[in-house]
């Protein structure tokens, strides 16, 4: 068993929720094979509770689907669609995680993805920023994560062909987290 505070420097057992004036929730997703559209979604929650292993260390988060923003308003209406999110009938993904490990430098969290009702096993990797204690008395930590997901295998299969040969979209997404979580006390 890996002690948590070995491998993540300065984490505290306990509860910690997520500071979205922080954070945040990102995605590309390749464009015309050519170029890369990204987007965000404004609205999500997540809690980690650290335990004083990583095995008994967890995570869940939730996203708001409708919250999904690219700049560009009537792409995030197609996208709210059941072309694509069907926001409408699934309005949150979700990830809990099963299983929290280390490989090298890495923190992977191992869990549940659902998305459009499809629920998937995904890995985040996942690099620990520190801890440290904000001007207000909060104990703050923070990193990253990143996964890779195959859209179709959600449900998300709209594309269309292009004149040049290949397609819209590519059915390849990254999705980033940046996120700062607060110890409750």
């Amino acid at each position: 068993m890996t002690r948590t505070a070995d491998v993540l420097p300065g984490i505290t057992p306990g509860t910690w929720t997520i500071d979205p004036a922080h954070s945040e929730v990102t995605f590309s997703v390749r464009h015309l094979a050519i170029s890369k559209v990204k987007g965000s979604f404004e609205t999500f929650d997540a809690t980690a509770v650290v335990g004083e292993t990583l095995e008994d260390s967890s995570v869940e988060a939730s996203i708001e689907i409708a919250s999904v923003s690219t700049g560009q308003a009537p792409r995030d209406e197609h996208l709210r669609t059941s072309d694509l999110f069907a926001a409408d009938e699934f309005p949150t993904m979700t990830f809990r995680s099963t299983g929290i490990r280390l490989q090298g430098d890495n923190v992977l969290i191992d869990g549940d993805l659902t998305l459009r009702g499809v629920t998937k096993p995904v890995t985040l990797t996942g690099e620990f920023g520190g801890v440290t204690v904000d001007g207000y008395g909060q104990t703050k930590a923070g990193g990253e994560a990143t996964t890779k997901i195959d859209r179709t295998d959600f449900g998300v299969n709209w594309n269309a062909a292009v004149e040049a040969g290949g397609f819209t979209l590519g059915n390849e997404v990254t999705i980033t987290l940046e996120l700062q979580f607060t110890l409750q006390q």
